[in-house]
């Protein structure tokens, strides 16, 4: 890790700043996260420590996402800076993740899908893997299917993700609540992020609030005037219960396929300065503040030396010679 360290230092005195926005979508404590059957979609808490102080003592600067953009511009050979942004937002990003980042004394992004406080958002993953997670069994179209071990619990989450991202997510979960007797609307608010607890973060300095989306749709399936719509309710809605003008967009699915030149301009024609995607890469320069590359953090890359490659661009270089940008 020590040689990937330095030579990325090299690196950035020859070829100018070094920017790196990171993005995940939960955190968990350890004991917790080792019990987690969607795992990597968490951040766990303890690593999490370990990663902020390891920034802070080797002379990375975490920054919102208004200050990257402008440090890009800026171009100066010394700097080096990282986002932290957290994409939907949970009942654990105002819970864990933003005392977190409070002792640590530094900046987060929160891109805020607003249907998930309004509650219109079916969080289909989160009630899967929490009926999975208490249960020693589900029912699933009629089969029973054992979860009695943590082994078992992972895999089937697995495997009745991908089948219901093939026949329609929000229907089968509405299924899967009525064959398993789960209250879906209680079991959103021990997850979702809550208006209240928004209007709380919106007053801490320390909390950059953003948008992402209305209802987290794939911003480049949805007709012209449907896209502009969701883009423009999210931001109106976040004006709207909390105060907030956004000025910064991400999006739901960021990757190059997901995302493109019209999506881009639609962005910025619903009055946003930036948007955020998922491809792989790091800034270096000014470069178009609608084309932001972030990295995703894998909650199963808990090592410092995974963070490295991200901050050095080798995932980035990767990602692209194996076509997954």
């Amino acid at each position: 890790m020590e040689f990937v360290r330095r030579l990325g230092s090299s690196a950035a005195t020859l070829l100018g700043s070094r920017g790196c926005l990171l993005t995940f979508h939960r955190v968990a404590t350890g004991s917790v996260w080792k019990t987690l059957p969607n795992r990597n979609f968490y951040i766990d808490l303890d690593f999490f420590d370990r990663l902020l102080t390891y920034l802070r003592r080797t002379g990375w600067q975490v920054v919102t996402i208004e200050e990257a953009i402008q440090r890009a511009g800026r171009n100066d050979p010394k700097d080096r800076y990282v986002n932290f942004s957290i994409d939907d937002c949970y009942r654990d990003s105002y819970e864990l993740a933003v005392p977190l980042f409070r002792r640590h004394g530094v900046p987060i992004t929160l891109f805020v899908t607003t249907g998930i406080p309004d509650g219109i958002v079916p969080m289909w993953w989160a009630g899967l893997e929490d009926a999975v997670l208490h249960r020693d069994e589900v029912i699933v179209d009629g089969r029973i299917i054992r979860v009695d071990t943590a082994a078992a619990k992972r895999k089937a989450y697995a495997r009745i993700e991908r089948e219901w991202d093939r026949t329609g997510p929000a229907a089968s979960y509405a299924r899967f609540c009525a064959e398993n007797g789960i209250d879906a609307d209680e079991t959103h608010w021990r997850h979702a992020i809550s208006w209240r607890m928004l209007d709380e973060l919106r007053a801490d300095p320390l909390v950059e609030i953003g948008a992402h989306g209305a209802m987290h749709s794939r911003i480049s399936a949805l007709p012209l005037n449907a896209a502009m719509s969701d883009l423009r309710a999210c931001r109106e809605r976040l004006m709207q219960k909390v105060g907030v003008s956004a000025h910064h967009f991400a999006f739901p699915y960021g990757r190059s396929g997901d995302c493109g030149k019209r999506d881009f301009a639609l962005v910025r024609e619903a009055g946003f300065s930036s948007a955020a995607t998922t491809r792989k890469g790091i800034i270096r320069g000014p470069r178009d503040p609608f084309q932001l590359p972030r990295n995703t953090l894998n909650g199963a890359h808990r090592s410092l030396a995974a963070v490295e490659l991200h901050l050095n661009g080798v995932t980035s270089v990767a990602a692209k010679v194996l076509g997954r940008v």
